[in-house]
């Protein structure tokens, strides 16, 4: 084997490399192979600079690649499997990697902002290139010739122009470590090289899921296990409030026998050896809770907003633009708003743990498992390093749901009994208490000249940013409601807020609004805050373009020189064949009406165009998308298959959020605890969706699960504008809404 001088600790956190091939199904820790165990001798996360904690070589010529990043139903383990094996030379079916573990696995971050391929392919490129050099190294010592005459195919390394000359990369390294260092400087391939990156390939995680035999968090098992659930009030107060008890009658459940309750501060569990017993238990317990009346309610909340004592910032300004307005042909001036949105998964979030005085092992759905394990550590008053997390893949959200909280509530319910225990959120547990997508609300004012060309542009935005203490810390230790710093994904987002248009004159007023006292527990929803952001400033300049008379595309055109925004809305114009439309108010009459609407926008770095067909009922004022198109330029897009499907659910989510998704709440409490009261898209009224991917080979790879949900947001809201000649400024589009700005 290669070897370096390394002390014995680094080895083992380098990780040996006995260990097994993947699977997507994913077992309890109980049932994971030795060899695993094995690779988490120490706690991690292991060295990144060591091509052991990336890449492990085995005997049969199959490889290893160690991920950090959550298979979150994007198709990313596949995806990033692809640019290790291309690099390694190693075909599909020779690569795998293992479940997400804070023992084995790297922490490259948490699985957000479309990072995965992004930030993720970068490091899994280099490693995987590295490790390849390694391996040449040693081939060419075995064969006697030197690397730069050796070809490698499939993890067969042969002489060039003489292929019975050749060893396999097992035959070279086969389950032994690499045991060097990463130094960053192995060549890697060019991208006209590319065999695997830049094709479709299946995704390998969905035979399993599509045949009933993949393990989801909810399906976990453990010896002894016994199972709990939360109790809570029906829906969370103000972020700052928490829930206090007043008062507990434990006696109310003693005719289920078995049943225990389980409270530390104001965290309240029920827990039972039968499942069941758990539910009947925290549905019968009596407590009185203490619910400040201390929410604005729905119909006050962005009152409360505007006359907020805000922090205020410039994100992005050049040029005078109220000067500009002054000289404007035509100005719109007006006022949008966006309400708290919920990631309310299928299936609500559930968690596993197993606390003992030798170490706790939590299994749950997360973004990232490192910082899942600080989080219980904190709540247990341990270490991290005794802490071990394994991820499990449960319900889609595409944002920080109630996993964290699950994961918690389950540690300090196990520690409290002693044994295994296994937390199972209900539905009012989810919708009532999860951390909502913030409200928004934005004054647009922007202007064009006699020729159609948009001179100035203001954007005032006011919100507020994420929680950072989960409700089962809150509750169990006291901890005060606490928010994050300013960030990118909590300001406004210069990116879609009118960055791809050749505006001189630009001005965007934040107005981060304090959001402890009086709020909602609010933190990241998929693409956060743009959906608002393109809804709001993309209907404001399709406004101008109707002003000007000139066709909503042809106007967008003539704002625009940077060819990769021109390349997404051409892209997206010629696959839904679009027709000029200047006259929405003629197209009007009758009660069926339809129309179509185009918008741009993005999340952070990629570029992405949507158009939208609605029908709109004037007299019952429901509206259907009935197809939605959307194109992403991500740069070099590593498996097109993932990107189209990643396009295919942004734009049938951004249907759902635009036209039904909203958290209501009185003034103690959140109102919008099922499907009813938070009604999401049904299938029946699911749009038909056309998805195109603009491959650039020659550019790197940038996001694309969350880069197409603003543009398709702003094209329902004009396409609901071309269909009825009316502007609706506040969504979702509920009837009533519909029908009072058609009145």
């Amino acid at each position: 084997m290669i070897s370096l001088a390394l002390p014995r600790r680094e080895f083992l956190k380098a990780g040996g490399a006995m260990v097994i091939g993947f699977s997507m199904r994913g077992t309890p820790l109980a049932q994971e192979p030795a060899a695993v165990h094995a690779r988490a001798a120490v706690p991690g996360p292991p060295d990144q600079k060591l091509i052991d904690t990336w890449i492990a070589i085995h005997a049969d010529n199959t490889a290893t690649a160690y991920l950090g990043y959550a298979e979150l139903g994007q198709g990313a383990s596949t995806a990033l499997l692809q640019i290790a094996a291309e690099e390694l030379d190693l075909a599909m079916s020779q690569i795998s990697s293992v479940r997400l573990d804070t023992h084995v696995t790297p922490n490259q971050g948490a699985t957000v902002a479309s990072a995965a391929i992004e930030r993720g392919g970068p490091q899994i490129r280099a490693a995987a290139a590295e490790a390849r050099q390694a391996l040449l190294t040693l081939a060419s010592r075995r064969l006697g010739v030197p690397a730069d005459q050796l070809a490698v195919s499939n993890g067969i390394v042969s002489v060039a122009g003489d292929v019975s000359r050749a060893v396999k990369y097992g035959d070279l390294l086969g389950d032994q470590p690499f045991a060097i260092a990463m130094t960053g400087t192995a060549p890697q391939k060019m991208p006209s090289q590319y065999r695997i990156v830049g094709a479709r390939h299946p995704r390998l995680d969905l035979p399993d899921k599509m045949t009933g035999r993949y393990t989801y968090v909810q399906q976990v098992r453990l010896p002894g296990m016994l199972h709990a659930r939360v109790v809570r009030p029906l829906g969370q107060g103000a972020y700052a409030d928490g829930a206090r008890i007043a008062s507990l009658d434990e006696s109310s459940i003693a005719n289920i026998p078995g049943v225990r309750v389980v409270r530390r501060r104001d965290f309240l569990a029920v827990v039972s050896a039968n499942e069941w017993d758990a539910v009947r238990g925290a549905r019968q317990l009596k407590v009185t809770w203490d619910m400040p009346a201390s929410l604005a309610g729905t119909a006050g909340l962005f009152d409360q907003m505007r006359s907020a004592r805000t922090t205020d910032s410039v994100i992005a300004e050049k040029g005078d633009a109220a000067a500009a307005l002054g000289r404007a042909t035509h100005v719109v001036q007006a006022t949008y708003r966006g309400p708290y949105q919920g990631h309310m998964p299928f299936g609500p979030n559930c968690a596993v743990a197993d606390v003992t005085p030798g170490g706790t092992t939590v299994m749950c759905s997360t973004q990232g498992v490192y910082g899942t394990r600080d989080k219980v550590a904190k709540v247990l008053g341990v270490a991290a390093t005794n802490v071990r997390v394994q991820y499990f893949e449960g319900a889609g959200t595409f944002g920080r749901s109630c996993y964290d909280d699950a994961a918690q509530a389950a540690a300090l319910v196990s520690k409290e009994v002693g044994a295994p225990v296994r937390v199972q959120f209900s539905r009012a547990d989810e919708h009532g208490w999860d951390n909502f997508g913030p409200a928004h609300l934005a004054d647009v004012k922007a202007g064009v000249d006699a020729s159609g060309r948009i001179v100035a542009y203001e954007y005032d935005g006011w919100q507020h940013v994420w929680s950072t203490v989960e409700t089962s810390e809150q509750l169990a230790l006291g901890t005060p409601a606490n928010e994050s710093p300013d960030g990118t994904s909590r300001n406004l987002n210069k990116v879609t807020l009118g960055s791809m248009y050749d505006i001189p004159n630009l001005r965007l007023n934040n107005h981060r609004v304090p959001g402890i006292s009086g709020y909602l527990k609010a933190s990241n929803l998929r693409s956060p805050l743009d959906v608002s952001f393109a809804f709001a400033s993309e209907q404001a300049l399709d406004e101008l373009a109707h002003m000007a008379g000139i066709d909503p595309v042809e106007f967008r055109r003539r704002n625009m020189s940077d060819p990769r925004w021109l390349a997404v809305l051409d892209a997206v114009a010629n696959a839904a064949q679009w027709t000029p439309r200047t006259n929405a108010a003629a197209r009007t009459r009758g009660t069926i009406v339809t129309g179509r609407g185009v918008g741009l926008g993005t999340h952070m770095t990629s570029y992405g165009a949507a158009i939208a067909d609605v029908r709109v009922n004037r007299s019952t004022g429901a509206v259907v998308a009935t197809h939605m198109y959307g194109a992403i330029d991500a740069g070099l897009v590593v498996n097109p298959a993932a990107v189209e499907n990643q396009i295919s659910g942004q734009l049938v989510q951004a249907a759902s959020r635009l036209l039904k998704e909203e958290v209501t709440f009185s003034r103690t409490n959140v109102t919008s605890l099922d499907w009813n009261s938070y009604p999401i898209l049904r299938f029946a009224e699911a749009p038909a969706v056309t998805t195109i991917v603009l491959q650039h080979v020659d550019q790197k790879s940038t996001g694309a699960g969350e880069e197409i949900m603003a543009a398709a947001s702003a094209a329902i809201a004009n396409a609901f504008f071309d269909a009825t000649g009316a502007r609706l400024r506040e969504y979702p589009f509920t009837p009533a809404r519909v029908k009072a700005v058609l009145a």
